[in-house]
């Protein structure tokens, strides 16, 4: 599987990594403390050094982004894997690192920006594209909502995530309006989050009691 996407993988990887250039070409504009973490109400809360912040970060999503490659590649059912939703993995860290550090750097460069609106606008539209994923997503063991009746179960499985594909769809369009709220804008994204993922597995198990 890693030989067939590897040219994928080295420009997810090298996009991963792009955050570095801009932090070596800003560096001298970063302050030597940059801010690293927000609170819910999206001020500042933890602080790191620039070097920090510039190559640790990036190379720590990097690690992540391989290790969920070789996990997958390692999965018995990968054969299963549609390729768009392969390739929608692929890019989830790359995603991650040009929001997390733009929003550090842009931060750190003293300018304003609206956080969460930022946050909760890139996860909404994440979650829909998840949502219109989840109902081609065949049985696997890293990608889906694995459980064990969805797993033993071929037409539990794809039950669920027709489901649970229009629960996470509905739910990314709600964190999207909501991104605009503000400082409640934290509880409403955390509980929406809970329940996308507490539903489906209701619904999943109450298939299996049935079936059983």
């Amino acid at each position: 599987m890693i030989r067939k996407n590897l040219k994928k993988l080295l420009l997810t990887s090298a996009v991963i990594l792009l955050p570095i250039l801009a932090g070596v070409i800003l560096w001298d504009k970063l302050p030597d403390s940059v801010p690293v973490h927000f609170g819910p109400t999206g001020e500042a809360d933890g602080f790191a050094s620039r070097g920090v912040a510039v190559f640790v970060m990036p190379l720590f999503l990097l690690a992540i982004h391989w290790l969920c490659t070789l996990a997958t590649a390692a999965d018995p059912k990968n054969k299963n894997i549609d390729k768009k939703a392969l390739g929608l993995v692929l890019w989830i860290c790359p995603m991650i690192s040009l929001l997390v550090n733009g929003v550090v750097y842009v931060t750190a460069l003293g300018i304003a920006i609206n956080i969460l609106m930022v946050f909760g606008l890139f996860f909404g539209c994440l979650f829909v594209v998840i949502g219109n994923y989840m109902p081609k997503c065949r049985q696997s063991y890293t990608l889906g909502i694995k459980l064990p009746w969805t797993l033993n179960d071929e037409d539990n499985w794809n039950r669920t995530h027709r489901f649970a594909g229009r629960l996470w769809t509905v739910g990314g369009l709600v964190v999207i309006i909501t991104a605009f709220l503000g400082d409640a804008f934290v509880f409403v994204f955390l509980g929406l989050v809970l329940l996308m993922v507490i539903i489906p597995t209701i619904y999943s198990y109450r298939l299996y009691k049935k079936t059983k």
